[in-house]
């Protein structure tokens, strides 16, 4: 069974997420046979600078920054409740195609949640940017990557039509944001809904999955 996750590195309710898909297949009979694939998916696909998040939401949302960081908070208070200590006072907003084309390479090499849980993590938990070479360099060798065959990845241009082809993907699939969850590419969940959402999810979808006779 294969589970397709549209996810930004830079997508606060993506970590939620991912969090609460792992503590529904940790529960999931069949866990064994479910393979997860991140898809790449870029919420401010047009963005050319690394700027402030708390001024980018205030102007995308027409809001105050005081407003902005209540919001920040309330969503801070859920990542906790999820086991994740998020600090979004610092975060910096920039482009992300780097960075899925650097995990879309990770899978190739066995390792993509590896790096995505790093990116996720070091983004949300410690303020740090993904967006420039450095920045991907930096979070790839803090989980035992090679700095020069990242850095070989990341120049070479590499999974530049897959990260185009996964956004296009999405929109044929109706995604207008993410987390975006789609089973054997017949059952969605859109955002990070609650644990019972994924638990019943992977049920209805392991009902419908061919099996394999023993």
């Amino acid at each position: 069974m294969i589970i397709d996750v549209w996810s930004d590195v830079v997508c606060p309710w993506c970590y939620i997420g991912k969090r609460r898909l792992e503590k529904a297949l940790s529960t999931f009979a069949h866990k064994d046979q479910v393979t997860i694939r991140h898809r790449a998916f870029q919420l401010q696909p047009d963005i050319t600078d690394t700027v402030s998040t708390t001024e980018l939401l205030a102007h995308k949302y027409q809001m105050a920054p005081t407003a902005v960081k209540q919001m920040q908070a309330n969503v801070c208070a859920i990542a906790d409740g999820e086991g994740l200590c998020y600090n979004l006072d610092e975060t910096l907003s920039g482009n992300t195609f780097d960075a899925h084309r650097l995990l879309l390479w990770a899978a190739t090499v066995g390792k993509q949640d590896l790096l995505l849980e790093a990116m996720y993590s070091g983004y949300f938990e410690k303020s740090k940017p993904m967006f420039s070479h450095a920045d991907l360099v930096s979070v790839a060798l803090s989980v035992g990557f090679d700095a020069d065959v990242v850095e070989d990845v990341l120049l070479s241009g590499k999974f530049t039509e897959e990260v185009i082809a996964d956004r296009n993907l999405a929109s044929e699939l109706g995604a207008t944001g993410v987390p975006f969850f789609v089973v054997d590419m017949k059952y969605g969940i859109s955002g990070a809904q609650p644990l019972e959402a994924f638990t019943q999810t992977l049920e209805s979808a392991w009902k419908d999955h061919p099996q394999i006779p023993a």
